[in-house]
């Protein structure tokens, strides 16, 4: 096993597999009798997804079974299988080298569950977007189905829901902390973040015939051991991050009765809690061997032997037990992130190790279109015949840029994924992209839908200095501000948008991605660029609260990035002779919000003239660092300890449910929960009908002047929130009347 940074073979040098001769199927095999089409006896890897088979790039199961043919191996897909028997886990056969499973493309529980844990009726994922394809928890249950089905066949377990469940995690739909999805799935081996690079690697050496339990040495994978591993430096994670008091063992021949001796014991603590090995010395005389060990130790504390470190966490039962300790692992987990200086890390389950290597190296632009380039059909597997699948529709005209993101928002599980590190593709494969889907797709209409990414303008940007960005273990590029060493260049995402939109045949490209707007007005240009071209009558951007406090916990710019860039978006909207609107988006019981902090978020909205169809509540997605927040009641961006300050979680129904209704002051069905608040937080003054009140006193009859001039008051609907889908049917190049109104003032 090692975390060395040396430079990993590229994703596309390993000599190919042997089974490369059978060349590239048109879609990857469903069933025997596509297998039998293709010449295969049998499958060397079998992919097992929870979601529909789209054999797009932007679908996960997409991406590594091409990438896996690529590399020479006969790669089969299991899509969405009846889970209550193995029967559809044998219906391509015994793969020759492993299984993969995922649930999806999205973590089981948040797609088949409401942030308030009610169940969700239909799936995006689907065929006709129906809902229950697919079990609670589908990582594990495949898992297990793929163990019964064929024992001996080796599992190895990635995608996002078991990238963010790898470690001891809170789930928020049974309130308590899990162990890492590994133990419970019993799977060989697990692959987190985009694991491309890992996978590969991982399949070339078990088709050399290496034993999955022998391979230690990869990173971006978790397995678990009982032995210790020989020659590691272990470093105990309270030594990096101490969580609070050390508690001495008690001398038993103290009497406690004694106070003199008492307060000798005391003082003993003291300087046992405030003793800094960085900054002071122990006063003991140490051998030549405790010394060497001492000096050894500090360089581990130090992090000058990065390459030999493990660190090792408190325990599942541990975290499980203390929410300060959970706080602190969580904290330590995401200081361990960068790839250039990240550390194995290691808890303990039990009577065993989940061992958890260093995140893998990003890939090269080189690497990337290789990824991007392989030959998909860019359509759903002919099975579902003319079913719909929502989320193909809403993709299948769009391309991906990169991947990545530096903003290391607390909610968000991007950064924990796929990493902080920008990974990008060159202009040449995403414009062949572009061409493709214009030539291979017949209901192309020239219009692509979106030219982005995680976050929509982060592509090509990075820290001016490699060995500074190898080095850094802030969590976020641009919070509080953005960092002197960012490199906040948009030209080549400018060059790359005006080139896009002037191929033949395509009429507009569309920006519909997540933009950093923060980032966004340090380039006027790009704003520019942006606004006069790729819009299609308004752009949804999330500044996701306007006070300071929960921002701090989101690590969110101010409210203040989000006027500059209005101030330009309108001033270019206007130069283009365009009208154009911006839908911001908000969040409600976030951790550290506080009923004031929603009340002046109303308050904001309703001076501006913005009305929110639909609001999105805080959803505590596993291992993100506002989930921590939420139970532990601390704020992990902190050094955490039992003194640690208590931070407001918003977890009772009623409050969860007032946040809501703060972001929709304007639905009558609000108003009485409204009004009692109001009036307990001493704000009965915003009680009335006039322009300066947020609600009335009381319910207006509907269709009396009162009902109608206070309607008129409550500001334009502000269009669809949080959901990722055009708020009516397809963006138009000029906003619906509905769209109109939204921004204007009262």
């Amino acid at each position: 096993m090692s975390s060395s940074l040396a430079a990993p073979r590229k994703i596309f040098e390993y000599p190919k597999y042997w089974a490369e001769c059978f060349g590239t199927a048109p879609f990857l095999p469903m069933s025997r009798e596509e297998m039998d089409q293709l010449g295969w006896d049998r499958c060397d890897i079998i992919l097992v997804t929870g979601d529909a088979y789209v054999d797009h790039p932007s679908f996960g199961m997409a991406v590594i079974g091409r990438t896996l043919e690529a590399q020479g191996f006969r790669v089969g897909i299991i899509a969405q299988p009846d889970w209550q028997s193995p029967d559809d886990f044998m219906k391509l056969g015994k793969p020759e080298l492993f299984f993969g499973v995922t649930a999806g493309n999205m973590d089981s529980m948040i797609n088949r569950y409401t942030a308030d844990r009610k169940l969700r009726s239909d799936d995006a994922y689907t065929p006709g977007g129906q809902g229950g394809k697919r079990p609670d928890r589908a990582s594990l249950v495949y898992t297990q189905r793929c163990k019964e089905a064929w024992k001996d066949v080796p599992v190895i377990l990635g995608g996002i829901e078991a990238s963010l469940r790898r470690i001891a995690h809170y789930d928020y739909w049974q309130d308590k902390v899990r162990r890492s999805i590994l133990l419970d799935a019993k799977a060989d081996i697990l692959l987190y973040g985009n694991a491309e690079r890992a996978l590969v690697e991982v399949a070339h050496r078990l088709a050399m015939g290496e034993a999955v339990d022998e391979i230690t040495d990869v990173r971006g994978t978790a397995f678990l051991r009982k032995d210790s591993l020989q020659d590691w430096l272990e470093i105990d994670s309270t030594r990096i991050d101490r969580p609070g008091r050390v508690d001495r063992i008690i001398n038993p021949y103290v009497n406690t009765q004694d106070t003199e001796a008492c307060a000798v014991e005391q003082q003993k603590d003291q300087a046992v809690n405030d003793f800094d090995p960085q900054t002071e010395q122990a006063l003991e005389l140490l051998n030549e061997e405790q010394a060497a060990e001492r000096k050894r130790l500090e360089k581990m504390i130090r992090g000058e032997l990065r390459d030999q470190s493990v660190i090792r966490l408190p325990s599942f039962e541990k975290v499980a037990r203390d929410p300060v300790l959970y706080a602190h692992a969580n904290r330590v987990l995401h200081l361990e992130t960068n790839p250039g200086n990240a550390r194995a890390l290691v808890q303990k389950h039990g009577v065993q190790d989940l061992w958890i290597n260093p995140p893998p190296i990003p890939l090269t632009t080189e690497e990337m279109d290789a990824v991007f380039d392989q030959p998909y059909a860019r359509a759903p597997h002919p099975v579902y015949g003319k079913a719909r699948i929502p989320a193909w529709e809403m993709i299948r005209f769009s391309v991906n840029i990169m991947r990545g993101c530096f903003g290391g928002c607390t909610f968000c599980s991007i950064t924990e994924h796929e990493g902080r590190i920008i990974q990008n593709r060159s202009k040449g494969s995403i414009l062949r992209e572009i061409e493709a889907m214009r030539d291979q797709i017949p209901e192309f209409t020239g219009v692509v839908s979106d030219l982005g990414g995680p976050t929509a303008n982060m592509y090509r940007l990075a820290c001016k200095d490699p060995e500074i960005e190898a080095a850094c273990r802030k969590p976020s590029c641009v919070y509080p501000g953005i960092c002197q060493n960012l490199d906040t260049d948009h030209s080549s995402l400018i060059e790359l948008y005006k080139e896009a939109r002037s191929l033949p045949g395509v009429k507009k490209v569309l920006i519909a991605s997540g933009l950093r707007y923060d980032l966004a007005v340090e380039s006027p240009e790009y704003v520019k660029e942006l606004v006069t071209h790729h819009v299609g009558g308004y752009l949804k951007i999330a500044p996701e609260h306007t006070e300071d406090g929960p921002l701090s916990k989101m690590m969110k710019p101010g409210i203040g990035s989000y006027d500059r860039f209005k101030q330009m978006f309108e001033k270019f909207s206007k130069e283009a002779g365009k009208e154009q609107y911006l839908i911001p988006y908000f969040i409600a019981a976030h951790p550290g919000t506080t009923d004031e902090d929603m009340m002046n978020l109303a308050l904001w909205l309703k001076r501006n003239g913005f009305r929110a169809d639909q609001v999105q509540a805080f959803y505590p997605s596993p291992m993100a660092t506002a989930t921590a927040m939420y139970h532990s009641e601390r704020n992990p961006l902190k050094r955490i300890s039992y003194k640690s300050e208590k931070l407001l979680a918003i977890k009772g129904e009623r409050q969860r449910r007032l946040h809501k209704a703060f972001l929709r002051y304007h639905d009558p069905k609000n108003w009485p929960l409204l009004r009692t608040t109001l009036k307990d937080m001493g704000r009965a003054d915003l009680i009335g009908y006039s322009k300066k009140h947020l609600i009335p006193p009381t319910d207006p009859i509907k269709g009396t002047p009162k009902a109608e001039e206070f309607k008129k008051k409550a500001g334009k609907p502000l269009l669809t929130q949080h959901t990722g889908l055009p708020p009516r049917g397809k963006p138009k190049s000029k906003p619906s009347k509905r769209a109109k109104g939204s921004s204007k003032k009262k």
